[in-house]
């Protein structure tokens, strides 16, 4: 071989310009030029880099967001710093390499591995917890009995439903994470962004497309926006999590005021239109709402803006796209929308929105459109008709949320003989088997029954919600629905209610079963008995959502898991002997006393319990 090659003109430039780009995508991660490298030197820690046109790309955006913060003196968190080091979504390699060596991820790469939906979540439980992403929470019985079998092969045999109408397989093995990964993509599930700083599961209403009430069915939306995030590499660069949903105006709620983003669906008249100025005439639009993050006592917003249904998904890539150039990256705790919203106020954060969507927005005032249909508490569960003549729904109890996989295949089962082999899950844990002719609705609700589920539940239970808890969550102070089980047990044989309740018990200040909505909401805490540190809540009253938004109030503090059941069973029998009228809500009857006042009528209701 001679020392002396020589390149011909074009070989030059090629190589020139190889060399320009892998220098650039290694600037980029923090690491020296190849010729720095071969010299033994390091680049720069965190120097800003100016990016060429060969480097830039879908990444672009994020990079040169850390690059404006670290150019201003800022620091970036240590997340942050470790998306910089290293992308998420190209660590297949390290991945596999890593199950075949039965070796769970350490340092930052647990954090990394969460952009795959696979959460090491030691110490609760020495395994991985794999997050789905289902568009609008709907998917076909095929898929749900496929996920029993990857659960029961590769995990604890076992699924939860969760509070963005998803599901989780937990207790899986170092070995398993892309067996489920692959088995999941063979289904058509696709969990790519489920977790950490991504846009989570896209909600819509689960009565989608079968609500005799609703305005629009939403879940082609929710599809829409699925794909749209999982096709967009930039979609992927946010400073932290981020949640969409779509509300059509049925009977079940999708909670999308507790949502960064929510498109509530509205009718107005061609007569309206033509008075308050928007030029598309009457029909079903969405008001764009932002900003919500109830376990930072905020609900979104309305912002004015009115869209037509083809606009949303475009209107949805761009808010996301401001928020990723504009989102703290120093900051976890701030790093939310909310904040953006508050630093900036509304009217800027739209201005820039429009700038990035390329035309204005239409607004219109909200007392012009016709109200929406009431929402049913209960309408989430036991039969009810379908806007197809002759059909009907049947809404399932999952109990706190948790499927055996024999009971999944039971559901596909039942969907399969009886339905359309569709399963519905929602935002309050549980499910929904629809298109059930009236003639096969009894034969439905005995095979239910049959598998160890049921198609009705009391006052209690139908809305009771419950995170993970301590038993697989490394954040939860408490088992919460051990403590959510025990609850309803106590007060189903304590009282009879004539009301729907709320009863929401969260393991940590991130809120995932959302207590500050519910009726009553039970944050976990941990109290000192002798020597010893137990199990306890903070509890709160008056939360609600859509149009009775509200932030629930701590009433009473530290109240351990045991003493729970009674205390709750004492403020509900406080609330049935004070309420104005038998029609009053707990959480409007809370709301109409300070808590001093509460906390009089909780304690005799007690007292007149007592013996």
């Amino acid at each position: 071989m001679t020392d002396n090659v020589t390149f011909t003109d074009e070989q030059r430039h090629y190589l020139e310009g190889l060399m320009s780009g892998a220098n650039a995508a290694r600037a980029l991660r923090g690491m020296p030029t190849l010729s720095q490298a071969m010299a033994g030197l390091a680049a720069p820690a965190q120097t800003p880099v100016a990016l060429t046109a060969s480097a830039a790309g879908p990444d672009t955006p994020a990079i040169e967001a850390q690059d404006k913060v670290i150019a201003a003196g800022g620091k970036l968190c240590k997340e942050e710093k470790a998306k910089r080091d290293k992308n998420a979504l190209d660590m297949w390699d390290e991945m596999a390499d890593r199950a075949a060596a039965g070796e769970f991820p350490k340092g930052t790469d647990v954090f990394l591995m969460k952009y795959h939906g696979l959460f090491h979540v030691a110490p609760a439980q020495n395994s991985y917890m794999c997050r789905l992403r289902l568009p609008g929470g709907i998917l076909s019985a095929a898929q749900f009995r496929g996920i029993a079998d990857i659960a029961e092969n590769y995990g604890g045999g076992y699924t939860h439903v969760t509070t963005r109408a998803n599901l989780q397989i937990r207790e899986i093995a170092p070995e398993n994470p892309l067996n489920v990964y692959t088995g999941l993509a063979d289904l058509g599930v696709i969990i790519r962004g489920s977790g950490s700083d991504n846009i989570r599961n896209v909600t819509a209403s689960p009565t989608a497309g079968i609500d005799p009430q609703e305005l629009i069915d939403t879940l082609p939306l929710a599809k829409q926006m699925h794909h749209y995030i999982l096709n967009h590499r930039e979609m992927y660069g946010l400073p932290r999590k981020f949640n969409i949903a779509f509300e059509g105006g049925g009977a079940i709620a999708s909670l999308a005021d507790t949502n960064d983003i929510g498109f509530a669906a509205v009718r107005v008249t061609d007569e309206s239109t033509a008075a308050g100025g928007l030029a598309s005439g009457g029909g079903v639009y969405f008001r764009l709402e932002l900003g919500g993050i109830t376990g930072h006592k905020d609900f979104a917003r309305d912002t004015g803006v009115i869209l037509r249904p083809e606009q949303c998904v475009k209107v949805a890539a761009a808010i996301v796209r401001v928020f990723v150039r504009s989102g703290d990256r120093t900051d976890r705790n701030k790093a939310r929308l909310k904040y953006v919203l508050d630093d900036w106020g509304f009217d800027k954060f739209i201005a820039e929105v429009e700038k990035e969507y390329g035309e204005a927005l239409p607004r219109f005032d909200l007392d012009k459109c016709e109200p929406r249909g009431p929402v049913d508490a209960l309408a989430h569960l036991g039969v009810h008709p379908q806007q197809q003549a002759g059909l009907n729904y049947v809404g399932v109890v999952v109990p706190v949320g948790k499927l055996t996989c024999e009971q999944m295949r039971g559901l596909a089962k039942i969907a399969d003989e009886f339905g359309s082999g569709t399963i519905r899950l929602t935002v309050w844990q549980n499910l929904l088997i629809s298109d059930v002719a009236d003639a096969d609705v009894e034969t439905v609700k005995r095979r239910l029954e049959a598998i160890g589920l049921h198609w009705s539940a009391t006052n209690v239970r139908a809305g009771l919600v419950a995170c993970t808890g301590n038993t697989g969550c490394k954040f939860a102070a408490s088992d919460t629905k051990t403590h959510a089980t025990a609850i309803a047990d106590h007060l189903d044989a304590a009282m009879q209610l004539d009301h729907p309740i709320n009863i929401h018990l969260t393991g940590c200040h991130h809120s995932c079963a959302q207590h500050y909505i519910g009726d009553i909401g039970l944050l976990a805490s941990k109290v000192s008995r002798g020597d010893d540190m137990v199990e306890a809540y903070h509890i709160h009253v008056g939360g609600g959502y859509g149009v009775n938004q509200s932030i629930a109030r701590e009433i009473y503090r530290d109240v351990t898991a045991d003493e729970a059941p009674a205390v709750i069973e004492r403020m509900l029998a406080g609330y049935q002997q004070h309420r104005e009228a038998a029609d009053e809500t707990f959480s409007a009857f809370t709301r109409r006393h300070d808590l001093d006042e509460l906390r009089k009528i909780f304690d005799a209701a007690d007292q007149l319990a007592a013996p």
